[in-house]
């Protein structure tokens, strides 16, 4: 079982990313998949969620309107679409599939 995230970098406010989340080893569709992210000194939050079928999606309220989870079955990948980045969205961001995890990439939001 394999999951690496990329896409991760140093942003200016406002601009935009995109997280991409790359799964192997298991079955994908049959699972949720999660997008957490963890700021310094802070607690793990979840950021999105989009359920096995695709068919549901939700958002902490911190992102919502800013950041669209969606996922691509034939691929076995996930993705976190961030627009209109703030500095506060400044963390490790991570994909999170059952009890897999990724390894977790860095989003930094600075001017």
């Amino acid at each position: 079982v394999r999951i690496v995230d990329s896409g991760g970098g140093l942003v200016q406010p406002g601009a935009s990313l995109r997280l991409s989340c790359a799964a192997s080893g298991f079955t994908f569709t049959s699972y949720h998949i999660k997008w957490y992210r963890q700021a310094v000194a802070k607690e793990r939050e979840l950021v999105a969620l989009i359920t096995k079928d695709g068919s549901n999606t939700t958002y902490a309220d911190s992102v919502r309107g800013r950041f669209t989870i969606s996922r691509d079955d034939v691929k076995f990948e996930a993705y976190l679409q961030m627009n209109n980045l703030k500095p506060e969205d400044t963390a490790v961001y991570s994909c999170n599939v059952d009890q897999f995890w990724s390894q977790g990439t860095q989003v930094t939001v600075s001017s």
